[in-house]
């Protein structure tokens, strides 16, 4: 089972599950989930592959709605779900799969659409650091600095690696090998009816308005909004404007 996280009480609202992107991990997510807290119990995971949860041979979008599923049935009860990116992708899967499990879906700017870019420059940037040389996160930034321009993303990647143990919590080769599956979108039936809102960054281009009619015939009762000065990262880039319209949307 995938490494899950909790904080919180039990009150009378739904508990919420938070699902990270690619290159991820829940603690990418603990000031969200320290915030919704406050009045529920907030669930983060690591999704396998990433941080401290099992290593698998595959990033398919099917086996990880498997592993979410698995979670929501270990929590019981109604349970809301966010997911962004990577994530996101794999709770649209779940709900349109298993609806019964999602009380509502937040997905944090990604639509269920196949997309033409890739990571895998990432991986290989990730790959070519000599970690047995460096003693501090500094040096490991100096060094990607000659691959990956944006200090963000860098800065984003960098949680993720443990500098004491030398090595990243990310299984970098299976994630190479199904990058094509992770950029992609399976071939799915169904429909997830409950509400649902896509919230993106007004400065991201992962949801455009030709996705919506893919969207609606997938989720029915969607809704849709946009943070303003935010891009594809949204919940760190604009934390409590992020967290606001989690507020909005589930209570």
């Amino acid at each position: 089972m995938l490494r899950v996280v909790s904080q919180g009480s039990q009150t009378n609202l739904p508990s919420l599950l938070i699902v990270h992107g690619l290159f991820g991990s829940a603690r990418n997510w603990n000031v969200v989930a320290k915030r919704m807290s406050a009045t529920r119990m907030v669930y983060t995971v690591d999704m396998r592959n990433h941080g401290e949860s099992p290593r698998a041979e595959t990033q398919s979008y099917a086996d990880m709605a498997d592993d979410l599923a698995e979670v929501l049935e270990s929590i019981q009860g109604n349970v809301d779900v966010i997911g962004h990116s990577m994530g996101g992708k794999a709770a649209m899967v779940l709900a349109l799969q298993q609806p019964d499990l999602v009380n509502r879906l937040l997905v944090a700017d990604i639509a269920p659409v196949g997309y033409s870019h890739t990571q895998t420059p990432l991986v290989h940037a990730m790959k070519s650091l000599d970690l047995s040389a460096i003693e501090r996160r500094s040096e490991a930034d100096g060094q990607l600095a000659s691959q990956i321009e944006d200090a963000g993303v860098r800065a984003f990647l960098l949680q993720s690696l443990d500098v004491k143990e030398k090595r990243w919590r990310l299984n970098l080769d299976v994630l190479e090998a199904e990058m094509e599956k992770i950029v992609g979108f399976p071939d799915v039936t169904g429909q997830y009816d409950k509400p649902t809102l896509f919230l993106s960054g007004a400065n991201s281009d992962y949801v455009q308005p030709e996705h919506r009619p893919k969207i609606k015939s997938l989720f029915p009762n969607a809704k849709f909004a946009k943070i303003p000065g935010a891009a594809h990262w949204l919940h760190a880039e604009k934390p409590r404007e992020f967290e606001a319209a989690l507020q909005a949307f589930f209570n």
